[in-house]
């Protein structure tokens, strides 16, 4: 599909899962003051709510305030893929490293067991959020590919709690059906998700715990015993921040994590003779083993919503206002979804869409709290955040309330990594790096050999990833 195939597509409005929820809600009153809290949550997306809802579980009399700076699920949590998965963001190898297998190996229990929880807390407090829990399904679609899938199989199973299958490329097309795929891997520890109803339905419950949801307040500094707004100062004894892909905003912050762009696209409806022949019963999430990697879901109105990489990053860190990506964006994650299942050709696109996660410089996820200062955080999940935010809730608010448990002698407590290189420098290196595996992914398109392609091992150096 062309740029210009593409330009009529609805582009923004935050995403089209909120416009499948009859638009962007309207928001809730601002600060309106001065306010005193025992603890102010700066972040209105899956972090901070998650965070704010097993507090008030734990400890129904504390003062938990949500200061939001539009409304919440602006951000990732109202415009991601909605897989619910249990990857560890980083990879076990560098918890391992530095904590031992059997801590490593814990962090991947308590991402299966965070999957689970999600969808036990969406059944108690009545939030439906279209979940249906039918594993994480990845495909390789060239030798290069194929070898990656292999290698990371084996390299799955030498640890416990993965429970990974590997499918051959019959096994792979009795599951979905998709042009050129030479195998597979299966694991069900997975739920696809509608995310703009999970947040919206979770901000809904926390409210009810008592828990107020300032809105439309932007938080301009955050420091021991109070967070700074433009509608007033929140004095708290613990301040939480859960900014994710909005961190660079905060004042101190710009460095620590950087705002990485995804974008996506939704097909219109696909009537029950394409899915005849595509199958995809089991709702499984989509996933492959490029380089520059889509992501995808079979919605529950029977649409297909596809994502990947477009400009990964903006100068400066700056983010995005309403989710607009750009017409090449569109195009290249159209032309893929052809790729995949060619009978779409001629399928319209009804909406695109993109949105900024956060990526701290090791590519490793952390949650922390110092007891001293009162100030805590949470993220850096890298695009894996719809269960690691549950988790990281659960830990801060363990945290906070000095509880002894398995979860906050987790190894990714207390991780810090260093800070991302200035501009222009930031700018350089990520651009650099996606253009090397966009150039990697053409040459393996080739499908003349079954060894990663060169430009990819350069760009993994320079990622700083194993």
């Amino acid at each position: 599909m062309s740029e210009t195939g593409t330009s009529g597509v609805r582009n923004g409005d935050v995403s089209w899962w909120w416009r499948d929820l009859g638009g962007t809600p309207a928001p809730r009153a601002p600060l309106a003051g001065d306010l005193d809290a025992d603890v102010a949550i700066v972040g209105g997306g899956y972090t901070g709510l998650w965070t704010a809802y097993y507090l008030k579980k734990a400890q129904p009399d504390l003062r938990v305030v949500v200061l939001e700076q539009r409304f919440a699920g602006f951000g990732a949590s109202g415009r991601n893929g909605g897989w619910l998965t249990n990857t560890v963001t980083g990879g076990r190898e560098r918890y391992a490293e530095s904590h031992g297998r059997d801590a490593a190996e814990a962090q991947q229990r308590a991402l299966n067991d965070a999957v689970d929880e999600v969808i036990a807390v969406a059944a108690r407090e009545g939030i439906d959020a279209d979940i249906v829990k039918g594993g994480e399904f990845g495909v390789a679609r060239t030798p290069a590919q194929l070898a990656r899938l292999h290698a990371a199989v084996a390299g799955e199973q030498s640890w416990r709690y993965t429970d990974v299958e590997l499918l051959d490329a019959a096994a792979t097309a009795s599951r979905i059906r998709i042009a050129g795929a030479l195998g597979g891997v299966w694991h069900p520890h997975c739920a696809r998700v509608h995310p703009a109803k999970l947040v919206r339905g979770l901000a809904a419950v926390v409210e009810r715990l008592g828990v107020p949801i300032f809105e439309q307040t932007r938080v301009r500094e955050i420091a021991p015993g109070r967070a700074v707004t433009d509608h007033g100062t929140v004095r708290a004894t613990h301040v939480l921040r859960a900014t994710e892909g909005f961190t660079a905003d905060l004042a101190g912050q710009h460095r620590t994590w950087l705002p990485m762009n995804s974008s996506m696209i939704v097909t219109e409806p696909l009537p029950r003779a394409f899915w005849d022949g595509v199958g995809w019963d089991g709702r499984e999430t989509l996933g492959d083993f490029a380089h520059v990697y889509m992501y995808a879901q079979r919605t529950a109105d029977d649409r297909i919503a596809f994502g990947g990489r477009g400009v990964p990053y903006r100068y400066g860190s700056r983010v995005d206002t309403d989710g607009t990506t750009q017409q090449r964006t569109i195009a290249s994650l159209a032309g893929l979804l052809h790729d995949f299942f060619p009978d779409l050709s001629n399928v319209p696109i009804a909406h695109a869409w993109a949105g900024v996660l956060g990526v701290p410089r090791d590519w490793s996820a952390t949650v922390g709290h110092d007891p001293a200062t009162g100030l805590g955080w949470a993220g850096g999940y890298v695009g894996t955040g719809v269960t690691a935010t549950n988790l990281a809730g659960r830990t801060l608010a363990d945290l906070v309330l000095e509880r002894d448990t398995e979860l906050v002698r987790l190894p990714w407590v207390g991780h810090r990594a260093k800070r991302w290189e200035p501009e222009p420098l930031r700018w350089i290196a990520v651009n650099s790096i996606y253009t090397a595996y966009r150039m990697a992914d053409r040459i393996e398109a080739s499908g003349s050999s079954s060894r990663t392609a060169w430009p990819a091992h350069l760009a993994d150096a320079v990622a700083g990833r194993h």
